[in-house]
Formats: C-alpha cells, sequence, structure tokens
C-alpha cells in the first residue's frame, strides 16, 4: 500500500511539473522576424473571427492596418521630435503640429505601396466560425517618399515648414542607405 501511494505521489508530482499555468501554446500564422517591423519595412498582422468568412476578413484587415498606422505615427513622431529638438527651431511647435498632421493625413489615404504579404483563412466547424489572418508591410522608402510628395501638395503648409518636414523626411531616407 505504501508503495502504491509512493507511484501515486509521484504521478502526480510529474504530471503537475509538466502542465503550463497559462495553457496549451498555439502557433499562430505570420509570426517572427519576417512578419516584424525592421529597418526596411513597417510591418503588421492581424487577425479577426466572425461566422462570416468576408466579416473575419474586414476585422483582420482593419486590426493590420490600425497597427501598421499606430507604427507609422510613433516612429513619425519619435523622428519628428528628436530632429526638432536637435535643430532649436523656434516654431519647433507648428512644424511638430503640421508633421502630424500630415501622418495622419497621410494614413487615412490609400497608400500605394501597401502590400499583402499573406493571407490564411480557417473554419472551425464546431463553433461555425471563420478565422483569418493578414499581414501587410509599407517600404519605409516609399513611405517616406510618399510623404514628402504630400507634404509639397498640402496648400495648409508654409514653406519653411515644408522645408522642415522635407529635412526631417531626408534625414530618416539617409539612415535608410542602401538597403533598398
Amino acid at each position: 500500500m505504501k508503495t502504491y501511494f509512493l507511484y501515486l505521489v509521484t504521478i502526480l508530482a510529474l504530471s503537475a511539473c509538466a502542465s503550463n499555468p497559462f495553457g496549451k501554446k498555439i502557433k499562430e500564422p505570420f509570426r517572427g522576424s519576417a512578419y516584424e517591423t525592421n529597418n526596411r519595412f513597417f510591418r503588421a498582422t492581424g487577425k479577426g473571427e466572425s461566422s462570416s468568412d468576408n466579416v473575419a476578413r474586414s476585422k483582420a484587415d482593419v486590426e493590420a492596418k490600425g497597427i501598421l498606422a499606430g507604427q507609422v505615427n510613433t516612429t513619425m513622431k519619435q523622428v519628428s521630435d528628436q530632429y526638432l529638438g536637435q535643430t532649436q527651431n523656434d516654431k519647433a511647435a507648428d512644424v511638430a503640429d503640421k508633421f502630424q498632421s500630415l501622418v495622419r493625413e497621410v494614413m487615412n489615404t490609400s497608400i500605394s505601396d501597401l502590400r499583402k504579404i499573406g493571407e490564411e483563412k480557417y473554419f472551425d466547424k464546431k463553433q461555425d466560425k471563420y478565422t483569418v489572418f493578414i499581414a501587410y508591410e509599407i517600404k519605409k522608402k516609399a513611405m517616406f517618399d510618399f510623404m514628402k510628395k504630400q507634404a509639397l501638395a498640402n496648400a495648409s503648409i508654409n514653406a519653411s515648414q515644408k522645408e522642415d518636414i522635407n529635412k526631417i523626411l531626408d534625414e530618416e531616407l539617409s539612415k535608410l542607405g542602401d538597403e533598398n
């Protein structure tokens, strides 16, 4: 009886060590460095679930594009703050506001270099639901070039602000170097 009890305690102890308190780890599509933002690309992935495949796809699409827009916005904010801080520009606040406005405007337009780098769709019969994964990327060089064109075309930005915005974007383009 004592041996049986010892066996039972040993088995329970071993099984407790093997279980994960968070549950089973799941590998979703579009994970890893090939789908993460790097020096050359802004990248984002999205996941959508619905009983309708087109609704699941739309949800994934909106999530991925929202993440992408957030990355671009955050990067541009850091870039403009750093540039304006270094140059001691007396109209830095105005330039920063115009630059952020330009970033939002660009992200609200259809960006020509937005590329879908993957899409996968799954159907779960038990739950009668579709799950869609989408991955997008934008070349940073194309994004910065597009922003320069938009700044030149924007009538609400004066000449000195356009010059500052172009300097900010040129500095970022120079950081990309020959990586394109």
